[in-house]
């Protein structure tokens, strides 16, 4: 048997990555399984911390027992798709930049916007840490009768701080209520019910990013 080209012998362990041979032939070894994940229908009003001092309730509260960690935030005021896992490996790939995961939101603004705000968003905005910009933004019922409020669908490919809210405040629009529903290849169950979670038999999607 060869680890890494090298002839084995008793007691030694291959390194991460090292081929692996016997008699000439490689061998495939299962590998390690990911963590577990869960989708989580965040409801207005919870908080993405594990203790709040004030005492108002958080998302890890509604969770079954085990380490989670949160894919991301959404704050107090918004809703929707969260992801956990207990694989700090697939956390920090979910989250990091690099990877360029879309995230998309259903978000209701004040108001109609113009083609010269929506473009805008499209070029982008400049905002206190950075410039940022939709790789999509459209009506989300264009056939909607004119009210006070508008529904929008967007896209990004990062996750920022109120990011989405600040975007629309910088073209003089203000959002009333937002909602993520879809984070990279997964999307918010539609029979998912606000404070209710649901494991992901097989991500298999999400561990081979």
């Amino acid at each position: 048997m060869t680890v890494g080209g090298r002839v084995a012998k008793l007691g030694d362990r291959a390194l991460p990555g090292e081929a692996l041979s016997l008699d000439g032939r490689p061998l495939e070894l299962g590998s390690k399984s990911s963590g577990r994940v869960l989708i989580y229908n965040k409801p207005e009003g919870e908080l993405v911390t594990r203790s709040d001092p004030q005492g108002r309730p958080t998302v890890f509260s509604r969770l079954p027992p085990g380490r989670w960690i949160a894919v991301g935030r959404l704050d107090i005021n918004s809703a929707g798709l969260l992801l956990f896992t207990d694989d700090g490996e697939l956390a920090n790939r979910l989250m990091h930049p690099r990877y360029g995961l879309e995230r998309e939101y259903a978000v209701r603004v004040q108001g109609k916007l113009g083609e010269a705000e929506i473009d805008r968003l499209k070029r982008g905005v400049e905002l206190e840490d950075g410039r940022a910009a939709f790789k999509r933004i459209e009506a989300a019922d264009p056939r909607a009768r004119e009210s006070s409020n508008r529904w929008y669908r967007v896209t990004l490919a990062e996750g920022r701080n109120r990011e989405v809210r600040r975007m629309f405040e910088a073209v003089g629009a203000r959002v009333s209520r937002l909602l993520r529903v879809r984070y990279g290849p997964v999307e918010l169950p539609r029979d998912l019910a606000p404070g209710e979670w649901r494991e992901i038999a097989n991500p298999v999607k999400l561990q081979k990013l």
